[in-house]
């Protein structure tokens, strides 16, 4: 079962030997079974792969992550359905009635917001009001509770915050990060069955992930608090980013959250969501659905 991540940064040839992921580099050559890696970030632009190593990891499920010249996740890599009821699940989930995906979206909401109310308490903010916003959110979320948290939440995180803002280095760590778990969100629910472009709320006719991007919502809070560590307690930070943080939020799916009752890393946790969701669409019960929670 796969359960590692792999982050290339220097110079280097990919290649498949004996079912292993061969990485040749100047100062030698490492080797991994292609069946241990779940993820794979490409952080440099000089690097070589060949096509029978992406057939090999795209046989074994595995998402490949590309990065830009400014080593912004720009790309994602991901293999065909290959779920054995891929077409019974696909109808099923294209034929889920808007309603039921309306309270499927006020529960992912609900648990995004509580974890935004742990991730500030674990930074030793006040989140009484987040708390409190939880529980106003409503069957699809009618009056926008979650941008409402949101503009509560970000000041109190990080010190003279401008999501947008390009030039504040916190931003490209958070969307670093985002991208490395929207991946492992993406892979887990092209593993369950589901088809990632037909969302619960998202619903842009160019985004080939809608539901990873639903999904995804109560993870954000995890990339978050791993940000505000790296940037000296959320203060604003300038520059370019480092290797170091990169590999720190490239390695975001082995932290653990607790997910129905167990603690599991968050890799393991996508793919216990996505398949949840499948239940959940199935039986059409919004409460059969488990997320993530952050623990302080």
């Amino acid at each position: 079962m796969a359960w590692r991540g792999v982050h290339i940064t220097q110079a280097a040839r990919l290649s498949l030997t004996d079912s292993q992921l061969v990485v040749n580099r100047e100062d030698g050559e490492i080797r991994l079974p292609i069946e241990d890696i779940a993820w794979m970030v490409i952080d440099t632009p000089q690097v070589s792969i060949t096509t029978a190593l992406l057939s090999a990891c795209m046989d074994a499920g595995m998402a490949i992550i590309t990065t830009d010249r400014t080593h912004t996740p720009s790309g994602l890599i991901l293999p065909f359905h290959r779920h054995h009821r891929q077409a019974a699940i696909a109808a099923m989930q294209i034929g889920t009635s808007a309603p039921l995906k309306k309270r499927l979206w006020q529960i992912v909401v609900q648990a995004k917001i509580a974890n935004q109310a742990t991730s500030l308490e674990t930074v030793g903010q006040d989140a009484a009001a987040l708390r409190s916003m939880a529980r106003l959110v409503g069957s699809g979320d009618p009056d926008n509770v979650e941008a409402r948290a949101a503009r509560a939440y970000w000041p109190r995180l990080f010190v003279d915050f401008i999501r947008d803002d390009a030039n504040d280095k916190r931003n490209a760590l958070l969307n670093y990060g985002y991208a490395v778990i929207r991946s492992a969100v993406a892979r887990a629910l092209v593993a369950a069955g589901l088809l990632p472009a037909f969302g619960i709320n998202h619903a842009s006719i160019v985004n080939a992930f809608n539901l990873a991007d639903d999904m995804v919502e109560p993870f954000r809070p995890f990339v978050d608090r791993a940000v505000w560590t790296l940037t000296d307690k959320g203060r604003i930070a300038q520059g370019a980013t480092t290797v170091e943080e990169r590999r720190t939020l490239a390695s975001l799916p082995t932290l653990e959250t607790r997910l129905g009752g167990e603690t599991v890393t968050l890799l393991v946790a996508t793919e216990r969501v996505a398949e949840s969701l499948v239940r959940a669409m199935e039986m059409a019960s919004p409460p059969l659905l488990l997320l993530p929670k952050l623990e302080r």
